[in-house]
């Protein structure tokens, strides 16, 4: 548990407090404007598309690395990669990646794959190596996304701290659903379509005021 605990904190140093994943750039467009919508944009994306995507990736990373199949470990953390829609968004997803491959390289984990790696394939690795059961790791992954977005929500939009917790009191339950949901998922059923959030990437990258790095 003291494992699972630690992959999970905001202590982790992957540099995730410094992303929003296009949540500042909806806030600059008046999509989100208060307590509500925040919600609204943050349970639909939870749904929509790491549920559809990057969970059920996750899921098959794992499986890879738990079978020492580096083949298909590989091609998956490639098709991440190259899913990743806009500059700032595989930014993202290749610096905290490599940050937490950093992480298990300075504390003694010598079993990490050289070259890029997406944030998903680098987490699936830590809590393999970890000995954290696959279930509570992609739980963990979720709940510090969700965790993340309520508090870019918090910077941004702007919104108080018990505003924050009842947003997290709200969203919590769907990622027990969205976990149960990715590993159970054929390949044919991953989806990356989430338009919406791809255009708002893109806009962020020339917006002209802003807190965050996507």
């Amino acid at each position: 548990m003291g494992a699972l605990l630690q992959l999970s904190s905001p202590a982790l140093p992957v540099g995730a407090y410094s992303y929003s994943q296009a949540l500042e750039s909806a806030i600059d467009k008046g999509i989100v404007t208060d307590a509500a919508s925040a919600q609204v944009w943050i349970a639909e994306s939870l749904k929509r598309v790491l549920g559809r995507y990057e969970a059920p990736v996750w899921c098959r990373l794992r499986a890879a690395w738990d079978a020492q199949d580096p083949a298909r470990f590989s091609a998956w953390n490639s098709e991440f990669i190259a899913s990743r829609e806009t500059r700032e968004l595989r930014a993202e997803t290749l610096q905290m990646g490599y940050s937490l491959r950093q992480l298990l390289l300075a504390t003694g984990t010598a079993e990490i794959p050289d070259g890029e790696l997406c944030f998903p394939a680098a987490h699936a690795c830590a809590s393999a190596l970890w000995a954290v059961p696959p279930p509570l790791a992609l739980y963990g992954y979720l709940y510090s996304w969700l965790e993340n977005q309520v508090m870019a929500a918090l910077k941004a939009v702007p919104l108080g701290q018990v505003s924050g917790q009842k947003l997290l009191i709200a969203v919590r339950p769907q990622i027990k659903v969205v976990v149960e949901q990715a590993f159970t998922m054929r390949d044919e059923e991953l989806s990356t379509q989430a338009p919406m959030l791809g255009l708002l990437s893109s806009q962020h990258e020339t917006q002209y005021s802003r807190l965050f790095r996507s």
